[in-house]
């Protein structure tokens, strides 16, 4: 007989379970959700679970089974609402939950000719005590900072399994006070085992659906804040791993995440710190905390998360800093800590599971980012050594030909050749000050002008020259050394083939954000190869420094005319 019951009621109580399984569903594609699975709850956010949860209780008594012991007991899935309500949003939401669930019980199942019975009130009370305690399980694990635990199937089945028997057992009390002790029993034997299945199992599946949705909300959520982090981070450490680069990836990070302070150090100073606590940590300043040292030392990440283990601030007492992530940056071949990236949460917050994920991502992010610019910078660096010894070998043959020119016109016209004495002398003095990595354009091409007054000299009347740059142009800055080899290349391979007048023109077009240098010539020689020599080092220069989309573009009118386009960034003026 107990069997044909369990039947009798289970069936229904599973197809109950079923409707709130899609309507959970429903639940986790609402804003609500991304709140709740970040533990971030806001008044406004405690409100829509104690009204989603309360439905469930209420849903869950008009969607009951009739009880065959009394007419007042029904076998239901209210503490499905009452217990994921306390989970999910603490004591007072679960109290809340379970006391309108409660309510709502007496009122559906009284009336003026029914009066309340012990049996409603009994209810009442187990639907609220459910709520309550799944609430005081939510607050205990909480302040452990176990807040994952809470979204486990297995332990919420545990909960409500806890919850339903202590809902039985009341049943059970105010039988035994009431003198009906046998006849609540016997209610008990044959709701119990259906209750105890469904609102369990129920409360177990809908909580795995929570988490897997929440899982997929972490994931994405933490994908798209790294990649904003990765675009607006980009190129700022191309100067060097200090504390003016880390100082604008702190904030960065802060801006993204909203932790309450971020730092960044490398393996013996603060580089930089933003956010609370920000008027005592000095960047500059030698590592005082053992923990970061220890992160160093051991290349591990170290958590402090203000409840089981304590942080406490060296530098002042009076800190509100509470708990810490701190994360080394490491590169990538040697596994070498180079530096640390901290995030911080104050005293009256816990620190959000996310952002424990999210903070060993962007400590990846930017350890490549670093050892990236420092492959850069070196990579950089030997094509300025190759780059240099180019010119080394190009400087003695324009030497020799300036020097035989001169000479060959010495005797004619002395005064021509003071001229091009001092034009040679200024042109070398600025190829020995190219060791900067930039200059104005003004100067670059004031270099351009003293070599071409030598090679006017030199052809003698068959070289024209041709320079229009807008004059707002020439504040702009440039690499060192850019224009002068790609005229030199025109006239050599160009316009110095020509039987009659060469013809080199210089010209700057000012576009939104860079501006474009041309030299054209008018002898069309150039075959559709490979920039070779110091012209493809002066490419591979500009795109390192600033990109693919800056450069040298080459067009070509075979037996007309060549040009190369130079494409360089605009400077903030």
């Amino acid at each position: 007989m107990q069997d044909i019951l369990f039947v009798e009621h289970m069936v229904p109580l599973i197809q109950h379970m079923l409707v709130f399984l899609g309507l959970a569903y429903l639940f986790t594609k609402t804003r609500v959700f991304t709140s709740l699975v970040n533990n971030t709850l806001s008044l406004p956010d405690k409100v829509v679970i104690y009204l989603v949860f309360s439905g469930f209780c209420i849903l869950g008594t008009l969607l009951s089974e009739q009880s065959f012991q009394s007419a007042s007991a029904i076998a239901n899935t209210r503490a499905i609402g009452a217990v994921l309500g306390g989970l999910l949003g603490g004591p007072v939401v679960g109290f809340l939950v379970g006391v309108t669930g409660g309510i709502h019980r007496v009122l559906s199942m009284s009336s003026p000719v029914d009066p309340v019975s012990q049996v409603d009130i009994a209810c009442a009370v187990g639907t609220t005590a459910e709520g309550l305690f799944a609430g005081l399980v939510h607050y205990y694990h909480s302040r452990k900072g176990r807040v994952e635990v809470l979204f486990s199937p297995r332990f919420v089945l545990l909960i409500a399994f806890i919850a339903e028997l202590g809902h039985m057992l009341i049943i059970l009390l105010f039988g035994l006070f009431s003198e009906e002790g046998e006849a609540a029993w016997a209610l008990i034997k044959e709701i119990a085992p259906p209750m105890l299945v469904a609102n369990s199992l129920g409360a177990s599946l809908i909580m795995y659906m929570i988490r897997e949705q929440k899982r997929s909300c972490d994931q994405l959520s933490s994908n798209t804040t790294a990649l904003r982090i990765a675009n607006q981070t980009a190129g700022i450490m191309y100067s060097g791993f200090d504390q003016k680069s880390s100082n604008q990836i702190a904030k960065i990070i802060r801006d993204e995440i909203k932790v309450a302070a971020v730092a960044i150090t490398d393996r013996s100073r603060l580089l930089a710190f933003t956010g609370l606590g920000e008027e005592h940590h000095m960047p500059g300043s030698v590592i005082s905390s053992p923990d970061t040292i220890t992160a160093i030392r051991e290349n591990r990440v170290i958590f402090t998360d203000g409840i089981q283990s304590v942080y406490r601030c060296r530098l002042q007492d009076s800190c509100q800093l509470g708990s810490v992530l701190i994360i080394p940056l490491r590169d990538d071949v040697g596994d070498n800590v180079f530096g640390t990236i901290k995030l911080y949460e104050p005293k009256n917050r816990l620190f959000r599971n996310i952002n424990r994920t999210l903070g060993e991502e962007i400590a990846h992010l930017l350890s490549s980012r670093i050892m990236t610019s420092r492959f850069a910078r070196q990579r950089e660096s030997l094509l300025e050594v190759r780059y240099k010894l180019l010119t080394a070998q190009v400087n003695p043959h324009f030497l020799y030909n300036a020097l035989t020119t001169i000479g060959h016109i010495t005797g004619s016209n002395p005064q021509r050749a003071h001229e091009l004495l001092q034009h040679l002398s200024d042109f070398f003095r600025k190829s020995l000050e190219g060791a900067s990595d930039e200059t104005e354009l003004k100067n670059e091409l004031d270099h351009v002008v003293s070599y071409l007054e030598i090679e006017k000299a030199r052809f003698e009347g068959r070289l024209q020259i041709n320079i229009d740059i807008p004059k707002h142009l020439l504040r702009q800055k440039a690499p060192v050394f850019t224009l002068q080899p790609i005229v030199e290349n025109a006239i050599k391979h160009g316009t110095s083939e020509l039987l009659g007048t060469g013809i080199i023109s210089i010209t700057g077009q000012d576009l939104e954000r860079a501006f474009i240098l041309t030299v054209e010539d008018n002898a069309g020689r150039y075959t559709g190869a490979r920039l070779g020599g110091i012209g493809l080092k002066i490419d591979e220069r500009i795109k390192m420094r600033f990109g693919s989309e800056y450069g040298l573009t080459i067009l070509c009118e075979p037996n007309q005319w060549t040009k190369v386009n130079i494409r360089l960034p605009k400077t903030e003026e």
